[in-house]
């Protein structure tokens, strides 16, 4: 095995979006060789928020199709040993999307994605999508039958992980699919069956242990007695006060609401309702996935949540600065669409211990530590 301590592992970030699984594997030792998107205006807040992030200018490798990328191109940017890490866009696999799974436009993107992998022939990668994928029996015949394609040459873990588990205040369920390249690790004994170790969660089971913020219709008295969660589980951690707002930037950006004075009849904490679902100040938020009705309510203040909170509660830190002025809806969209930046971080840190583990990368492990994210 080629020892490349000294170097960061190069990976290729397919269905880059704003950049926050790039900014977690990078935090956890990696380094974005290449990145593609098709929205140009995503690409567009991947520019300024990872430049402002980093100090450095970064920006999208090329905008375009993973359909038009030809991989002779692509293996220009790597040589081995490299990874290839990516989410293909999801509605079509969601609980509450359309369901049309593999059939649907976008399902052919995970299809497409599978065979990128296999042109170039990564020594790992990662896919990263909605538990939908393996919930719903038509997706999930579909996906076990590109996962076993998968398995001709890959050993395949899959793991569904929550961001709520992992100290961020969001319950955000997605699936991970990790595969390592046979060939790479043919001279070690590992147990096909359980041969991956997923990041273990700092608040397990944190949905139902502690006794969270309710409104008082749904307050359940036998949870009085459970202790009360932890500060950064909470809502109240990332909100920004009237006056922080011109202080911190993207923190103004918000949508004017309609009707202030239905809003205000909101109880804090009602997130039930299909829509305009006002959050808690001492509970988590409910999936950050904004568009069509899914609206969200500060939990005191007649108004949305800004822009700046919204990045917050996806673990994003303040440094990481959209410049670009309006777009709100492009905005929030790609906020939604993104991978918490802490399970990022995590996942790409069992990554890395893994190929540590094996040889892969030597007996060190990288100096960088976790920055503050909020």
């Amino acid at each position: 095995m080629p020892n490349v301590e000294k170097s960061r592992i190069p990976l290729l970030s397919f269905f880059s979006g704003g950049g926050f699984l790039d900014m977690g594997f990078k935090m956890a030792g990696f380094e974005i060789a290449f990145s593609t998107e098709l929205d140009k205006d995503f690409a567009q807040f991947y520019k300024e928020g990872m430049s402002s992030w980093s100090g450095v200018e970064k920006k999208i490798s090329a905008i375009a199709d993973i359909n038009n990328l030809r991989s002779e191109y692509l293996q220009g940017f790597v040589k081995h040993p490299f990874g290839i890490i990516g989410g293909p866009p999801c509605q079509d696999f969601s609980i509450r999307g359309s369901k049309n799974g593999f059939s649907g436009i976008r399902g052919t993107l995970t299809y497409s994605y599978y065979e990128k992998i296999m042109d170039l022939q990564p020594d790992f990668f990662l896919m990263e999508n909605v538990p939908g994928l393996v919930l719903l029996k038509k997706t999930k015949d579909s996906f076990n039958a590109i996962l076993n394609l998968f398995r001709e040459d890959y050993l395949i873990s899959c793991k569904r992980l929550n961001s709520l588990e992992y100290g961020l205040p969001q319950s955000r369920e997605r699936l991970f699919v990790f595969g390592m390249k046979k060939s790479r690790v043919s001279n070690l004994e590992i147990n096909e069956d359980d041969w991956f170790e997923w990041p273990q969660p700092k608040f397990p089971n944190a949905s139902i242990s502690y006794n969270w913020g309710e409104p008082k219709d749904r307050l359940i008295i036998s949870n009085l007695s459970l202790p009360d969660p932890p500060e950064e589980l909470c809502v109240n951690k990332i909100l920004i006060n009237e006056s922080e707002e011109l202080k911190i930037p993207n923190a103004r950006e918000y949508f004017n609401l309609k009707n202030p004075k239905k809003i205000q009849s909101i109880e804090e904490g009602d997130t039930y309702r299909p829509s305009f679902k006002r959050l808690h100040r001492k509970k988590y938020s409910p999936t950050a996935c904004y568009g069509n009705n899914e609206v969200h309510i500060h939990p005191t203040l007649t108004r949305r949540l800004s822009v700046r909170e919204a990045l917050r509660i996806q673990g994003v830190p303040d440094s990481y600065v959209i410049s670009t002025q309006g777009n709100l809806t492009k905005k929030f969209k790609m906020i939604g669409n993104g991978v918490p930046i802490p399970l990022a971080y995590q996942v790409g840190l069992a990554i890395k211990l893994f190929l540590t583990k094996v040889n892969f990368i030597g007996t060190k492990h990288s100096n960088d530590t976790l920055k503050e994210l909020v």
